[in-house]
């Protein structure tokens, strides 16, 4: 009897994961398939690529926005209700995205998209953590990293065959058969396992909605900036609606009992100076992630096959260092050396990208790109398991949900200084063109927007440099 209940508790958890793999996989090969997508929609929906970086931006700011209210929601009412819920909406967004005819639409089907991604990703590592002892719980989770990095990798090369033989309408259809048999099976996996358990304890809903309306309004205004003018009316108070609702969230979180962020873990200072490494690293990196594509489908004019395939070179490194990255911190133990020679890598590459133009050698590219992925790569393990590592084990599912909204949030703001800088620049030089009308002879104006948006994104990464080296030579964890 013994041996049999032990056979079906080993079935069990791994069934489990393969779930957990499945909400990860697809979530993540979203969002890298939906990058190489960005200018044939834009060229589809004769949208300009103001407009067109909101597809990437509403997404992540609304997983950045909810990360943290859906974590606290799925400890109230189970993980299993949410987690399931996160694939129904999320098949639900993915449909609306396929049906788009309007930017707009097609906006708002996207934040439906990231409502589902953030119940998903809210409750995956814990669902790991569930079902696995404690002795096997840093192979899972490693595992689970692994599968980040395989659906980031698959989804450019995914994206560039479905676009060339297809429609960019597909690239969302796949989620769908993927997203309704996952939640139908979790719904039956999960019952009656510890995901099934919830607590009494209110949720802090205004904390939820002062987070969400503070990361919207500075978006907003980083991104109107330079149709609306620095000193406007509109900019001037679309920031001050920041600051009032970040205030806002602040005292809301120090005033309840039952936070969706404990503000105490700050005063941890590895853990709050991993949490803003995290962003920066993340920030300078989107920089690459957004821009490339454009650059390699207008001024070198390749297909999207071919731009799917050179842009899974950074996440394929990602999948072969990362393991050796968390390797040399397990043995070494501090993550100052490894996180710092990592954002340098980064700094590196970005800086490299100034250099370029429409004629330089593909393998040259190909090798910027590696560059890209080698420091992202020696960087997310070593600091992820340091903030993990910094705080005791009661506190991790909060610290581990604040690392994924600084990683989103990151993210979110280097889509939008990236397309700010290079719309000011390659707007100004084309005398008010937009990039939807591109032509030949706008290869210079073009370059120019992409040399000014990548060297920011190599400032950005130097000053994670310093908050990476200022995080101390020990990584003292707290039991």
């Amino acid at each position: 009897m013994v041996h049999i209940f032990m056979a079906e508790s080993e079935n069990k958890k791994w069934k489990v994961f393969l779930l957990v793999a499945s909400g990860v996989f697809m979530s993540t090969l979203d969002s890298s398939i939906v990058n190489i997508a960005l200018p044939f929609i834009m060229e589809d929906l004769n949208a300009p690529f103001e407009t067109v970086q909101w597809v990437v931006l509403i997404y992540l700011l609304t997983v950045s926005s909810l990360l943290l209210t859906f974590g606290r929601l799925s400890d109230i009412m189970g993980r299993r209700v949410i987690y399931c819920l996160g694939f129904l909406t999320f098949s639900i967004g993915s449909l609306l995205c396929s049906l788009a005819f309007q930017p707009w639409f097609l906006i708002f089907s996207r934040a439906v998209q990231g409502c589902g991604a953030a119940m998903l990703m809210a409750c995956s590592p814990a669902l790991v953590v569930d079902i696995f002892p404690r002795d096997e719980r840093g192979k899972a989770l490693g595992m689970v990293g692994t599968i980040v990095a395989a659906g980031l990798s698959a989804g450019p090369m995914a994206g560039g065959v479905l676009l060339d033989f297809l429609s960019w309408r597909f690239i969302f259809i796949i989620n769908i058969p993927i997203g309704l048999i996952s939640a139908f099976l979790g719904m039956s996996m999960l019952k009656g396992t510890h995901a099934d358990k919830g607590n009494n304890e209110p949720l802090d809903i205004r904390g939820g909605i002062f987070l969400a309306a503070a990361l919207f309004c500075l978006i907003l205004a980083v991104t109107q900036l330079d149709t609306w003018g620095v000193v406007s009316m509109k900019t001037m108070g679309a920031f001050c609606f920041f600051l009032m609702a970040g205030t806002g969230f602040v005292l809301a979180e120090l005033k309840t009992p039952y936070p969706l962020f404990d503000a105490m873990l700050l005063r941890i200072r590895l853990f709050s100076v991993s949490l803003i490494s995290a962003g920066i690293l993340f920030a300078a990196l989107f920089f690459i992630v957004f821009l490339m594509p454009f650059y390699l489908t207008s001024p070198r004019g390749f297909s999207a096959s071919a731009t799917g395939g050179i842009m899974v070179v950074p996440f394929v490194v990602l999948f072969f260092v990362s393991p050796v990255s968390g390797i040399l911190y397990d043995r070494f133990g501090a993550s100052r050396g490894l996180c710092t020679f990592g954002m340098a890598l980064l700094a590196g590459s970005l800086f490299s990208f100034t250099r370029i133009d429409a004629m330089t050698p593909v393998y040259i590219v190909l090798f910027q790109l590696a560059l890209a992925g080698t420091g992202t790569a020696f960087f997310i393990s070593p600091n992820s398991s340091a903030a993990m590592g910094s705080v005791s084990a009661g506190r991790r599912g909060i610290a581990s949900a604040a690392v994924a909204t600084a990683r989103n949030l990151g993210m979110v703001v280097g889509v939008a200084v990236a397309g700010l800088i290079f719309s000011i620049v390659f707007s100004r030089l084309t005398h008010g063109a937009n990039l939807k009308d591109y032509t030949p002879d706008m290869e210079g104006a073009f370059m120019a927007g992409f040399h000014h948006a990548m060297g920011t994104g190599a400032l950005i990464a130097f000053i994670g440099i310093f908050f990476s080296y200022s995080r101390g030579k020990k990584d003292a964890k707290e039991e």
